[in-house]
């Protein structure tokens, strides 16, 4: 089967067309809002069944209301079925993944001195209640369990609950419910898509109402997310898959190439885009496109496929400067730098949800064992959210505390700042205050 390669010569392009580009798999996300509002309502009305019926309708799974939630024994025989190995390979890029989000931690608790008598600080505390999300629809992604999971044991969240699609079996893959484990996780819920964040919002007979979802997903869930904001914390952004490969003329193609298809095989809905200046690196990916695409697995060669005719491609310019510009402008998921020094074009990149930097770090490494959190925002949202961390899951709660001493310097600057914005009682509560 052919392969079209989308190429866009960015100075010949408008400004419209930049921008239908750069906004990407948001058009989509766009386009499913309809969709998405009715299974919302079902859900908040109708709990449980609506969750057994879109189960079934979506997942190909019949089950019944106790079959919900994974039970003791099904996290058992998950734990005797798991071939060695790939507990092995959980088990190290856990320990990866903990050793860095353990260095994000910050002190429970610390205060400093404004003035004699004056300190202010903060108290660090969980979040009560979280559910994570960890999609299945395209295959099994016991990598995300590990990414949300660990920092929400870290942080010590009281209560974690985890949504991911059954399969048609009504099952959970065994490699998840272990990665759960690893991460010290009981509470797994079988339910995907909208529904599950909806679930997650609202509460049903079975799933718990949670103070905040995250977790990447489809369209639908990314839509669901925007339409249930105000009734719970959706988090970081996190939709369909995209990255961007910058290279310069110093690339090795064939490397380039390869690292191109990684976010490409997600799904029909991601993006992947090739950005260089150089128009002889260009032509030869394009060139081993098609062949290292004809060696996949059939349903990734159409994701593949359909992702560079539709939001992937090729993007030439004129100047490493002008790559640098696109990337800022697209503010990507996953940005691997492939140029002659990447440490030297660093600092002019300031939206990218993760920067791997030379050949020996490609987004594979970053999605599964490095340490680092691939749970990325997406759609552009890098420009002012941030990679998941422990932080997601913690907040933060101002501490002031003032001496007599403190206060008798102080009052009255509060006192006539009160008095000018017009708060009469901000006021009296200094002047009428008798200690």
């Amino acid at each position: 089967m052919s392969t079209k390669v989308n190429r866009y010569i960015l100075s010949n392009m408008s400004e419209l067309e930049i921008s239908t580009l750069i906004r990407r798999s948001e058009i989509d996300i766009a386009g499913v809002s309809e969709i998405v509002r009715p299974i919302i309502r079902d859900v908040k009305e109708n709990g449980d069944k609506a969750l057994l019926e879109y189960n079934k309708k979506f997942d190909k799974a019949s089950m019944t209301a106790s079959q919900i939630k994974v039970t003791e024994a099904e996290f058992a025989e998950a734990r005797e079925n798991l071939c060695p190995s790939v507990k092995e390979v959980i088990e190290h890029s856990a320990r990866n993944i903990k050793k860095y989000h353990l260095a994000q931690m910050p002190e429970e608790m610390w205060f400093t001195k404004i003035d004699e008598g004056i300190l202010a600080g903060e108290k660090i505390t969980p979040i009560t209640s979280v559910g994570l999300y960890v999609p299945r629809g395209k295959g099994a992604f016991p990598s995300v369990m590990l990414m949300l999971g660990i920092p929400a044991v870290i942080a010590k969240v009281p209560k974690i609950i985890v949504c991911t699609p059954p399969t048609p079996e009504g099952l959970v893959d065994d490699a998840s419910l272990f990665a759960a484990e690893v991460c010290g996780i009981s509470e797994v819920y079988k339910v995907g898509g909208a529904q599950a964040i909806a679930a997650m919002a609202y509460g049903t007979q079975t799933v718990p109402k949670v103070n905040k979802a995250l977790g990447p997903g489809s369209s639908y869930v990314s839509a669901a997310k925007r339409q249930l904001y105000g009734d719970i914390d959706v988090g970081t952004p996190a939709g369909p898959s995209e990255s961007i490969i910058l290279c310069d003329e110093n690339v090795n193609p064939e490397i380039a190439a390869l690292d191109l298809l990684i976010e490409a095989e997600h799904g029909p809905d991601s993006c992947a885009l090739l950005v260089t200046h150089s128009a002889e690196v260009a032509a030869r990916v394009e060139a081993l496109l098609p062949g290292l695409i004809d060696d996949l697995p059939e349903e990734r060669q159409r994701f593949c496929r359909t992702v560079f005719a539709n939001h992937g491609g090729i993007v030439l310019t004129q100047s490493l400067d002008e790559s640098l510009r696109f990337v800022n402008d697209f503010a990507p998921e996953h940005l691997e730098v492939l140029v002659n020094d990447p440490m030297s074009v660093l600092d002019k990149i300031n939206n990218a949800g993760e920067i791997l930097l030379g050949a020996y770090t490609p987004i594979t490494i970053g999605n599964f064992s490095l340490g680092v959190n691939a749970i990325l925002p997406t759609g552009g949202f890098a420009r002012t959210f941030s990679c998941v961390t422990v932080f997601d899951f913690l907040k933060r709660s101002s501490i002031g505390y003032l001496t007599r001493e403190g206060y008798d310097s102080i009052k009255n600057v509060a006192q006539k700042f009160a008095e000018y914005e017009g708060f009469a009682s901000h006021a009296n509560a200094i002047a009428k205050r008798k200690l």
